[in-house]
């Protein structure tokens, strides 16, 4: 498998037949937010026969009882007995959702790429070995991008990084998508859907992101103010939902309609911005924290200089998705959500940014 094939779109013989509702579903990281949520979903539709969620931890007993009629396995998808239960099951539809966006406090980044990555080469062989499986749903995530002072204006899918991901998560990400589409090469009868879902935020959903922009006082990169394109968490499931039932080969770009700048993010959540230049910002305690005990990389620094925005028109022409939320509208459920008390009162910032641009617009007069 080519885990540097980067290409977006179509994945490779696959045919535009209509394609039937799934009848056997497996989930992997049900006991993650997205795979949970998902597999309660699934579980209440009627036209699904037997949903299975798959973790190698065990769910507390509300996650359980949330999951409803669907069947619990708790299984590691890093050992082969991933394909057993794919073939006892007689699984027609995978949706992979285990990949984490943090290292575990024990074996830092070594022991993140062996969650992920080995899981992902584990379950997709297994994948391939069925004859059973027809549709795979990979959640991916907008990292794959990168950020940088030259990147586009938007994202398409067939975009690339300036270079690729060096580390973590987004170079993770970026191989477990290439490991996908070796799958979907050598079984052309899979069907493939890649979900690069954007940064998410909302008011269940416990990121980097949310807790970072959670702190009274929020350290930013002295002189850069980043985009942020974001996706509710709600929408995030809804997507995954419709890529599982549709079944639509490609790679699908999955962002909220709207920006907003880093700045204005700060000042709606009612935080106190700390401009530092870019070397101090790596060695604040409180981001040490907001990434769980690890050095933030590269990716994560970039991110905070430039942001990303990415380009959704396939998502809603061909996926036939559009998200509820629009990038504003969902940080602000965040910051609802949080019940975060501000530092300072964000109507407050806003009446006295509106003070300033009609100040402007009369002395333009």
């Amino acid at each position: 498998m080519d885990p540097q094939d980067r290409s977006g779109g179509r994945n490779p013989g696959q045919n535009d037949e209509t394609p039937h509702h799934p009848k056997v579903v497996l989930v992997t990281g049900a006991c993650r937010f997205l795979g949970g949520y998902l597999t309660a979903r699934l579980a209440q539709n009627q036209s699904i026969d037997h949903v299975i969620a798959v973790d190698a931890i065990a769910p507390s007993k509300d996650l359980l009882r949330r999951m409803g009629r669907a069947e619990f396995v708790r299984a590691d998808i890093r050992n082969p007995f991933i394909a057993k239960v794919i073939r006892n099951g007689d699984v027609d539809t995978v949706v992979h959702a285990a990949a984490a966006s943090y290292a575990p406090r024990s074996g830092g980044k070594a022991a993140l790429k062996e969650l992920n990555v080995m899981g992902a080469i584990q379950l997709f062989a297994a994948c391939q070995k069925a004859p059973s499986v027809r549709r795979v749903v990979l959640k991916s995530t907008s990292e794959v991008y990168g950020s940088s002072a030259h990147d586009p204006v938007l994202f398409t899918e067939d975009s690339s990084s300036r270079r690729p991901p060096g580390e973590g998560f987004a170079r993770d990400s970026s191989d477990i998508e290439g490991y996908a589409r070796g799958l979907a090469r050598r079984r052309p009868d899979i069907t493939l859907t890649i979900l690069r879902l954007a940064n998410m935020i909302g008011p269940a959903m416990d990121t980097a992101l949310s807790r970072y922009l959670a702190g009274p006082v929020v350290p930013t990169i002295a002189g850069r103010d980043a985009r942020l394109q974001l996706l509710h968490e709600q929408d995030a499931l809804g997507a995954l939902e419709r890529a599982t039932m549709a079944g639509k080969a490609g790679t699908f770009n999955v962002g909220a309609s709207g920006i907003i700048m880093m700045s204005q993010a700060i000042r709606r959540a009612g935080r106190v911005p700390m401009p530092l230049p870019r070397f101090a910002l790596a060695a604040v305690d409180s981001l040490v924290r907001a990434t769980r005990y690890t050095e933030l990389d590269r990716e994560q620094l970039d991110y905070m200089s430039y942001g990303r925005v990415m380009d959704t028109t396939r998502m809603r022409n061909e996926l036939g998705y559009s998200p509820r939320w629009s990038t504003a509208e969902a940080f602000d459920d965040y910051v609802r959500g949080r019940g975060m008390t501000p530092i300072i009162d964000p109507r407050w910032v806003r009446s006295m940014e509106s003070r300033a641009v009609s100040a402007a617009q009369r002395w333009g007069r």
